[in-house]
């Protein structure tokens, strides 16, 4: 049988501004990142989101990004190997903090945004972000794209790693994803959306914007959130799956 794991980035309401439908979207994912307070979130969003993703026994995940609220962490910056190792310790840990103290535990990390993408690329900053996952908890899984430095990084840092794909991005022939600056970037058919997430998941391969088949790995999707049927989306592709005879559970149950 196939497993894969469902994940959304969540948490990233800040102050007086609400973003996304949490609440309503944990009760089809089996995995949150839930944001630290760097690109998004904020104490109380914090405390509140860990708070209803225990409520729905959904594994809870860090997602540090770069300090950027403006841009929402999807700007590059430039930062050094030892800038990003300090910037996930201290979101880790700030998050660990409301986790701790409702009784539950933390999965896993995953970098959000720009820092994410820079990582899949940049060899130095995986290895910074790998080593500061493993130095405070080395029972924690690493999410990182399929094929990327990151995920080399945290399986050779000796993390439990957790491939992941997209439901809603294209991708280049290389695996990256297509920057959200070029078009077609974003799939917003949620058929066509579906069907690209259940052949990666049983098949494992992924078709590129350009027409070429790519392997790829799909231990856990991301869905997002924040998008006006992001709902519906969420209800839709856990049917689909699970339709499709794929057990749907988290990361932490079978890496």
């Amino acid at each position: 049988m196939y497993r894969v794991d469902l994940n959304c980035d969540l948490g990233e309401s800040f102050g007086a501004y609400t973003m996304g439908v949490d609440a309503e979207i944990l009760k089809f994912v089996t995995s949150a990142n839930i944001a630290c307070g760097f690109h998004a979130g904020d104490p109380g969003v914090m405390h509140k989101t860990v708070t209803l993703a225990l409520k729905n026994n959904v594994a809870i995940g860090a997602h540090p990004g770069l300090p950027d609220l403006i841009g929402f962490g999807r700007r590059d910056m430039a930062i050094s190997p030892q800038e990003a190792y300090d910037m996930v310790v201290y979101q880790i840990g700030a998050l660990s903090g409301f986790i701790k103290a409702q009784g539950g535990t933390m999965q896993h990390v995953k970098p959000h945004g720009a820092l994410y993408n820079m990582a899949a690329k940049k060899r130095d900053l995986a290895e910074a972000i790998a080593e500061a996952v493993y130095k405070v908890n080395p029972e924690l899984i690493l999410f990182g794209l399929s094929g990327s430095e990151l995920v080399r990084a945290g399986e050779k840092t000796g993390l439990r790693t957790a491939p992941e794909v997209f439901a809603d991005r294209t991708y280049q022939p290389d695996g990256s994803l297509t920057p959200r600056s070029q078009p077609g970037a974003l799939i917003t058919g949620h058929e066509q959306a579906i069907a690209q997430v259940v052949r990666m998941v049983s098949e494992g391969k992924v078709t590129s914007q350009q027409g070429a088949e790519v392997a790829i790995q799909a231990d856990t999707v991301c869905i997002h959130g924040d998008g006006s049927a992001a709902l519906a989306f969420a209800c839709r592709i856990r049917e689909t799956l699970e339709g499709s005879g794929i057990c749907v559970q988290s990361a932490g149950k079978y890496i």
